[in-house]
């Protein structure tokens, strides 16, 4: 068996976790620089506003019916995630993280046991000790074990868990679910599908593996035998480091002097060299790119990026920051808004593969090493961005945020206070 842990609302929750005056109230999360909606609580979704829909489109909406608007809170939401993570943990040998608010739970080889009640449990606990609601589904495969989860936000009478095993259960809720909401299911086959008179999950189990293959390959196939029962999606409990690490921003006004890009880009490519050492790899290739905004027709237009081979991968933080600086640089163009940029970085590799040249001094490599763990002992101690580069700045990314909420588990001046008389 597996189970599927899906936080509700997740984003909107986290909110509510330190604001209980919001319970029963609509309430909304920006994406960056306040534009869109991109988290909304039931009650939100009940007044009609729409995933993405720009936040100057739906202000008559939000005044009318005194919607709680929020900027987006990464820092809160990934901590918040991590909690939900331990909790489950307690439940299952291994737990997958599919996302921030998703987890698969591997339940093989567990003793016989009610899963429904164990299902109602998880959900339970994940309430109490983390005031986040969760469901729980759990079935045969991901797939189902996805759809069970998600019969569980529909019918509250479910109690947050949902055991779905008998073949007359899970064939009658297929017959009900629409097959553009089935995981694996993507935008593209939806067409091709309804073409075919397949509306639901059940419609699609009822094709031929020949068909399913012309039509959506082998990929298509794992998902056509997992509504069927048959296990076809790996279970993935261990770490998998990224192949690439890209992190960029939009920014709340253009960019016009270089000095003010090169902050920036600075902050971005300090991110990078940190995770990249979170997940213990190193890079070879970087690619520094800036642009304009797209949508101001009338105002001069560029896009410019720039490669940087490194000699050694690394995730060293002065280096990565100055050659990121350099080639910000190297790039800028005087006369031009710039109203996004970013840092990505490529083949990676772990750091324990990395081969040093002859020519290298040791000692350096070991004094850079110190330095940089220093970085980030301090930082993990005192907050992120305690000590930084001098060529970052305040640190601060330029986008708009008037409504981020305190970071009330991850920044000391942020933890709620609490008066007893």
């Amino acid at each position: 068996m597996f189970a599927l842990a899906d936080c509700n609302n997740f984003y909107a929750s986290c909110e509510r976790v330190f604001r209980p005056d919001l319970q029963g109230k609509p309430i909304i999360v920006l994406s960056s620089n306040d534009g869109c909606a991109v988290a909304r609580s039931n009650e939100a979704k009940a007044l009609g506003i729409k995933m993405g829909a720009p936040l100057f489109k739906i202000r008559d909406i939000v005044e009318r019916h005194n919607v709680a608007v929020f900027s987006g809170n990464m820092a809160l939401y990934g901590d918040m995630s991590q909690r939900v993570r331990w909790v489950l943990e307690e439940y299952a040998p291994s737990v997958e993280a599919y996302s921030i608010d998703e987890c698969f739970l591997d339940l093989r080889g567990m003793p016989k046991i009610d899963f429904d009640a164990y299902a109602k449990k998880i959900s339970s606990e994940c309430w109490r000790q983390t005031s986040i609601p969760v469901s729980v589904g759990i079935a045969p495969t991901k797939t189902l074990a996805k759809i069970a989860s998600k019969l569980c936000k529909h019918y509250p009478k479910l109690r947050g868990g949902c055991y779905m095993h008998r073949p007359e259960d899970i064939e009658k809720v297929l017959k009900r679910f629409p097959i553009e909401d089935v995981w694996g299911i993507g935008r593209r086959s939806v067409p091709k599908l309804k073409e075919r008179g397949i509306t639901t999950a059940y419609d699609f189990t009822q094709l031929t593996e020949n068909i399913v293959h012309a039509l959506m390959g082998i990929t298509g196939v794992r998902t056509w035998k997992e509504l069927q029962g048959t296990p076809c999606i790996e279970f993935e409990d261990g770490f998998e480091a990224r192949h690439s690490i890209c992190v960029s921003r939009s920014f709340s006004s253009e960019i016009y002097d270089t000095r003010e890009l090169q902050e920036q880009v600075a902050n971005f490519a300090s991110t990078v060299a940190e995770k990249l050492r979170k997940q213990r790899s190193v890079a070879a290739e970087m690619v520094v790119f800036a642009y304009t905004n797209r949508f101001k027709e009338n105002t001069p237009q560029t896009y410019a990026n720039a490669l940087v081979t490194f000699t050694t991968p690394t995730a060293n933080q002065r280096q990565i920051v100055a050659e990121a600086v350099h080639t910000t640089q190297r790039i800028f163009k005087s006369g031009y808004g710039y109203k996004k940029a970013g840092v990505i970085a490529t083949k990676i590799i772990a750091e324990g593969e990395v081969m040093h040249s002859l020519f290298e001094s040791t000692t350096a490599i070991e004094r850079e090493r110190r330095i940089t763990s220093a970085l980030d002992s301090i930082n993990a101690t005192f907050g992120r961005g305690a000590v930084k580069l001098a060529v970052q700045g305040s640190g601060k990314i330029k986008t708009a945020s008037d409504n981020q909420s305190p970071h009330y588990t991850t920044r000391w001046s942020d933890i709620p206070k609490v008066s007893v008389k």
